[in-house]
């Protein structure tokens, strides 16, 4: 599958790769300069991937509140709730985001779960006065994060409102004569905005915002910026084997209303989760990699869910799920069965403007 902006890639000499199926640019100049160009100025990523389901009826509230671990007492006009979304046993089928749509209901999921979330959701569905539609092929997704970011929204006509969203704002707006859906929630740790286009007139957009100072980026800087931020990534921090509990997500579980899962999580939360997710910095230039065992003691007690280079800190990272009661100190991250010894560090390990 293409986005919209396919063509686009390939004139600027994106690095095209297959990702869950879409053919989409891991990088352009390079994965290191654009990460550095997203936290020094802008990067314009296309995530037209991402799937969009829409909610609609009058019970598409009471609906979601009963699907989703987190509460939507927050979600107002104007205003979005990221959240879980589990099965009864507390793993995770995906992590998402909702967005007051109209008078319906947007719901933005993982693009390699976007069938499986819409089977799911749907199959959870008896019983409400509720319509559940895939409309992903409707919509084209940018995203443009980076300090400078809303500065290039305001040179831009329609821009300026959007640049003004607070974080997790959202709203309507017209962006050079286009109907759009724009949100400040961001995957970078970078303030910005996703723009919802319809998927027939992003080409202009994406154009106008290059040529405002955007710098295109692909895939790959959208992974190191991530992990820098301590972001989950389904698959990785996240999965039907991992409990948003174990992922550090207790901030967005809400024991205090019905939910899919909510047995298991507040069991987890009574007894304690079996596995808690930490931060590492390596003290070698050895990079950790997702799989690799973490060690205490020469005795593994853990894996990396994620790991690399950081660029913005000159170091190389992990996120790693380890054993509740795993120390502090003594650990190291085993690569070509060699222990490289790692410190625990606070999360996330970047923050912009050290927020």
């Amino acid at each position: 599958m293409r986005t919209p902006l396919y063509d686009r890639h390939v004139s600027l000499g994106g690095k095209i790769v297959d990702f869950a199926g879409w053919e989409l640019p891991v990088q352009y100049e390079g994965i290191v300069a654009e990460h550095l160009n997203t936290r020094q100025n802008a990067g314009l990523f296309d995530v037209s991937h991402m799937g969009e389901l829409l909610v609609s009826g009058s019970d598409a509230v009471s609906f979601l509140q009963a699907l989703l671990t987190n509460s939507l007492s927050r979600l107002s006009v104007g205003r979005a709730v990221y959240s879980p979304l589990c099965y009864p046993d507390g793993g995770v089928v995906d992590d998402l985001i909702v967005y007051p749509f109209h008078d319906n209901y947007l719901v933005v999921v993982n693009a390699s779960n976007t069938d499986k979330d819409f089977d799911y959701i749907r199959s959870r569905a008896g019983g409400y006065d509720v319509t559940v539609d895939n409309v992903s092929s409707d919509w084209a997704q940018l995203a443009l994060q980076g300090p400078n970011a809303r500065a290039m929204l305001s040179g831009i006509e329609g821009g300026a409102a959007i640049a003004e969203l607070p974080f997790f704002g959202c709203g309507f707006f017209s962006l050079r004569g286009v109907d759009v859906f724009a949100a400040a929630t961001g995957y970078t740790g970078e303030r910005g905005a996703e723009i919802y286009v319809p998927a027939n007139a992003v080409v202009p957009i994406w154009d106008a915002l290059l040529q405002a100072g955007a710098t295109p980026c692909g895939l790959g800087a959208r992974d190191t910026l991530r992990l820098e931020a301590a972001l989950p990534l389904y698959g990785h921090e996240l999965s039907a084997d991992i409990s948003p509990l174990e992922a550090g997500l207790s901030r967005f579980v809400k024991l205090d209303h019905e939910f899919v899962g909510r047995e298991a999580l507040s069991s987890q939360a009574e007894t304690g989760a079996a596995r808690k997710l930490i931060g590492l910095v390596m003290d070698s230039r050895a990079i950790p990699r997702a799989g690799y065992p973490v060690l205490f003691d020469g005795t593994v007690c853990g894996n990396v869910t994620s790991g690399g280079v950081a660029p913005s800190l000159g170091k190389n990272i992990a996120l790693a799920l380890v054993s509740p009661n795993t120390p502090d100190g003594g650990l190291s991250v085993s690569i070509r069965n060699r222990p490289e010894p790692a410190t625990v560090t606070a999360l996330p390990f970047y923050a912009a403007n050290g927020k």
